[in-house]
């Protein structure tokens, strides 16, 4: 029969105790002597002792030398370094303490604390030591290497128990009904393809399952979505896994899906659902459209549908979390997700002792980002806010929706002044060609200005440049022939403003901007022999000129 480590441990511990220094060393050495190869270790590791010690009684029956008839006196041997070193423990202690109370410019505070690290800071300081006694030291201690504890929460909401008891009271009051109760969330997306999936499974030795040797995901790659809805009475789990976007639309068809593939057979003739949520996601208690969608699920349905969300900060509280989603996290361990029907069948295959089932399908459907729900939509909604935290507690009866409120029409757009007349050299002072070169010169401040208008007067752009926004009266080319009129004629604003059927403000920004962007560039604008003060005299001025002006519709002043 093999000699074991534990059957020489309860060997050494009941003979050792009797014998001093020298004879345990002896009895140890013909131990290992006994077990040949391995044995002076194994000796060693069942003693709790150094494998010197066994080697130097192996050496010593190997001499053959006479029993000295006495041991060692009390107190001899090698001293311990703590004993030999009063200032290492202090010193010790100092580098492990938590960092709050460490030294902020020693660089060990930012590195690992190894005991190979720490022996060699020690070392540094004049404390010859080891890292294997640093090791024992530390034990000594009470030390320990321990990870991070996730507990802290964060800052609570003063009603946050308050909460949870009204989630209690209100699943106490259903179930008691007969009514089904489900927790709702999306797990984690996953990647779908040959990338890693933590955990180990049983598998062939030294045939693991090849995966990417990185997680980066493709950008154009597949993913998988699953939405969970966990019946806390029936101890079921029902999984849609998504292929798009994890939109409140997608939450909600999770539910009809599930609804009309398990719930309504489960509980025939249950006019009401309770629904417990997190705070946020695409089921959040401020997403319009997961309201907008319970309302209408209500209505096709005939539910009363009651919604619970759990505060901000406690999800893990969430009952899916732990009687579902972790359960499927430790079924699909070790095992890459190929493709999406893998991680169908994998969730589908999850159960428990405790008699868990789920069920999961693949939705292909497209639910798209940035569907937005009009204020008049939300106000229409039959949806009553519970008096304890309406704003997490609400009820949507089962009435149809109204019709939808139609958009309303954008503004028309402000039609460009026709100034084509106004390009003749005789009114402006410049050729075609000066014209051309101008206006090619002004286009990129013409564009930063307006821009920059825009942004001071409502905020940054949100949607694509030159999209949205009523058309100007006036583009680059108008704002710069009137500016070459006014040098050119000296015209008075009033009068031009007449003529163009607009506000003399306008005529003035318009100036103002061109000068803004072009500034001494303008200077190719030649003055007329004679200024003009008013409208005949710009009537007469353009008949002398073959010109013919479109009438003003406003009188001169």
């Amino acid at each position: 029969m093999a000699v074991t480590r534990e059957m020489l441990a309860a060997k050494f511990g009941t003979i050792l105790p009797h014998l001093d220094e020298r004879q345990r060393r002896l009895l140890l050495g013909a131990e290992a002597r006994a077990l040949g190869h391995g044995g002076i270790r194994l000796v060693a590791a069942a003693a709790g002792v150094r494998e010197a010690t066994v080697s130097l009684g192996v050496r010593e029956l190997e001499a053959g030398t006479e029993p000295l008839g006495r041991a060692r006196r009390p107190g001899g041997g090698r001293k311990r370094a703590a004993e030999i070193d009063p200032r290492l423990v202090p010193a010790l202690l100092a580098l492990v303490e938590p960092d709050e109370r460490g030294d902020p410019m020693s660089p060990l505070r930012w590195t690992t604390k190894s005991a190979r690290t720490l022996a060699g800071e020690l070392t540094a300081q004049g404390h010859k030591v080891s890292a294997d006694t640093v090791s024992d030291l530390l034990k000594e201690q009470g030390f320990s290497l321990q990870g991070n504890a996730r507990t802290i929460e964060g800052k609570q909401h003063p009603d946050r128990d308050g909460q949870f008891r009204y989630i209690s009271a209100q699943a106490s009051d259903h179930q008691d009904a007969g009514d089904p109760v489900i927790s709702v969330d999306t797990k984690k997306k996953e990647l779908i393809g040959q990338y890693q999936n933590a955990g180990r499974i049983w598998r062939p030795a030294g045939e693991p399952a090849a995966v990417a040797d990185h997680d980066f995901p493709d950008p154009d790659g597949l993913r998988a979505i699953p939405y969970g809805i966990y019946d806390l009475a029936a101890n079921t789990g029902w999984v849609n896994v998504g292929t798009d976007h994890d939109t409140a639309a997608f939450a909600i068809e999770s539910i009809r899906r599930w609804w009309h593939g398990a719930g309504a057979a489960a509980y025939p003739g249950s006019r009401r659902l309770l629904v417990t949520a997190d705070a946020g996601g695409s089921n959040g208690y401020r997403t319009r459209g997961w309201k907008a969608g319970l309302a209408d699920l209500a209505a096709e349905t005939g539910l009363e549908i009651t919604c619970c969300h759990f505060p901000p900060g406690t999800s893990k509280w969430n009952k899916i979390e732990h009687r579902l989603f972790a359960h499927i996290t430790m079924n699909w361990r070790g095992r890459p997700l190929s493709s999406h029907q893998v991680a169908v069948n994998t969730i589908a295959a999850t159960t428990t002792r405790a008699g868990l089932t789920v069920t999961a399908a693949l939705d292909t459907g497209r639910y798209p980002q940035g569907v937005k729900i009009p204020g008049p939509v939300m106000n229409a909604l039959p949806l009553a806010r519970h008096d304890w935290h309406g704003e997490w507690n609400y009820t949507l009866a089962p009435q149809p929706l109204p019709p939808p409120v139609p958009a309303t029409p954008p503004p028309a757009a402000r039609p460009l002044l026709n100034l084509h007349w106004l390009a003749h050299p005789a009114l402006t002072g410049l050729t075609g060609t000066q014209l051309t070169a101008l206006a090619t010169a002004a286009q990129p401040g013409w564009h930063a200005r307006r821009d920059y208008h825009r942004y001071r007067s409502r905020g940054p752009r949100r949607n694509r440049p030159g999209a949205g926004g009523q058309n100007r009266r006036l583009d680059l080319t108008g704002c710069l022939l009137i500016t070459a009129l006014t040098q050119h004629l000296s015209l008075p604003r009033h009068v031009i403003a007449a003529q163009l059927g607009t506000d003399p403000t306008t005529i003035s920004k318009a100036i103002r901007d061109i000068h803004a962007i072009l500034g001494p560039r303008l200077a190719t604008t030649t003055p007329a022999p004679a200024p003009l003060h008013t409208l005949n005299d710009l009537h007469t001025y353009a008949t002398t000129h073959g010109i013919t002006l479109p009438p003003a519709t406003k009188p001169a002043s």
